[in-house]
């Protein structure tokens, strides 16, 4: 196992993590919760960053960073749905994009097709969607950063199924190349 995967598996292994401090009764709690998600975030700039100058890109790691990627965030919107920081709704449009996508993916890994790396679009999202957690996550419902982080969060959330579309066409294109 090379290091870029290596850090997607520590990915994998903070949502655990996450989730435990997030519905802790420890004080500043938010602060460490957001703590872990950032250095998730950072894990995957680092294992992509390394992944390529190392020429280090396998199957595994296409497969698995944006896994790791969808389960974080999957972790971290049932938590702030719980809290009541989101609406069932918007729970509901991340879960099913989030849930489609790794469904595609796992479907097309396993029937032997090409899968493809994140996108600048992907990747834009991810940064979005972390943006998006901070303000959620500093804010609480009835105040002013609340209503700008709820009209953000629905942006990127039209964002995420754009992107979506795109990958899908590449997907497409990638395994008509293929057959």
């Amino acid at each position: 196992m090379n290091l870029p995967n290596l850090l997607t598996m520590v990915r994998l292994a903070l949502i655990p993590v996450y989730l435990v401090v997030f519905f802790s009764d420890q004080p500043m709690r938010m602060y460490w919760a957001l703590g872990i998600i950032l250095l998730a975030g950072l894990t995957d700039v680092v294992d992509g960053y390394l992944a390529r100058r190392n020429q280090q890109i396998t199957q595994l790691g296409i497969m698995l960073d944006p896994l790791a990627d969808k389960l974080m965030m999957i972790a971290v919107f049932l938590s702030l749905l719980i809290s009541g920081k989101i609406s069932f709704w918007a729970a509901v449009a991340i879960f099913f994009r989030d849930m489609t996508m790794i469904l595609c993916s796992v479907i097309f890994h396993f029937r032997g097709k090409k899968t493809v790396p994140a996108n600048m679009l992907g990747k834009l999202t991810t940064v979005l969607f972390y943006i998006a957690l901070l303000l959620l996550m500093i804010s609480s419902p009835g105040d002013s950063m609340w209503e700008i982080a709820q009209v953000f969060l629905w942006s990127v959330i039209a964002l995420s199924y754009l992107t979506s579309i795109v990958y899908m066409f590449q997907l497409k294109m990638v395994n008509e190349r293929f057959m």
